[in-house]
């Protein structure tokens, strides 16, 4: 077992061993302990008591975070000649359709979401193995095919991020920066954590949500409370 460093150390010795903390505490707690010398994401993860493995218990979904993710997304619009301006004026980082396939072809994928119309969608199928693996893969269910494309250039844009619950389980997702604000990292954890609960599908039993931890991309995880989020 690798030795933790003197930081590690310091930051583990802040968090009281075995306590469950409020989504206030915690949020205000993963600051306190984040010594990173650069501004760190702040992460979520959520264990569910579903099998993944069946359809009827997959949760996936898509949530706008109030005080957005404080990352820079870069959006690529796949879309048709008429629709170019529209997503420019969005704020789309690259828009375009036949030149931007033949980069992906070529293994260009150096964009964080792409949008794209259902008419298009046919000539991404080809690219699945590229964009698959690497979450990009465009979807109606988390709006990002849609004949709206200037709302979902924008949503995006503001914070919108779409989440799936792994093969393990659990739902992991980036919700804000550490220079973030306590208040704010907490008001976009109780987001995604509301709306994962109205997510919980019919056919999971019992406690729906078994645990959940916030951490930075280097500190120690710290487990929030889950009775306020917890359904039978």
């Amino acid at each position: 077992m690798a030795k933790l460093t003197k930081k590690q150390k310091e930051a583990q010795s802040k968090i009281e061993n075995g306590k469950q903390y409020s989504v206030s505490e915690a949020s205000a707690l993963i600051k306190e302990i984040s010594n990173e010398n650069f501004d760190a994401s702040v992460d979520l993860a959520v264990r569910l008591n579903v099998d993944p493995r069946k359809a009827n218990q997959m949760v996936r979904g898509v949530v706008t975070l109030p005080h957005g993710t404080g990352k820079d997304v870069k959006v690529l619009a796949l879309v048709t000649p008429d629709k170019e301006e529209e997503a420019k004026q969005a704020g789309a980082d690259y828009v375009g359709l036949d030149e931007y396939l033949d980069k992906i072809k070529g293994g260009w994928t150096d964009v964080d979401v792409i949008i794209t119309m259902p008419s298009v969608m046919g000539k991404l199928g080809p690219l699945g193995r590229v964009l698959g693996p690497r979450g990009l893969m465009p979807n109606p269910k988390t709006g990002t095919v849609t004949m709206d494309v200037a709302k979902a250039v924008s949503d995006v844009k503001a914070g919108k991020i779409d989440f799936k619950v792994d093969k393990t389980g659990i739902v992991h997702a980036g919700i804000g920066k550490a220079s973030f604000d306590a208040d704010k990292i907490a008001g976009n954890a109780r987001e995604l954590l509301t709306t994962l609960v109205k997510l919980k599908p019919v056919a999971a039993k019992g406690v729906y949500i078994k645990s959940i931890f916030i951490s930075t991309t280097m500190s120690p995880g710290v487990e929030i409370d889950t009775k306020r989020f917890t359904e039978q």
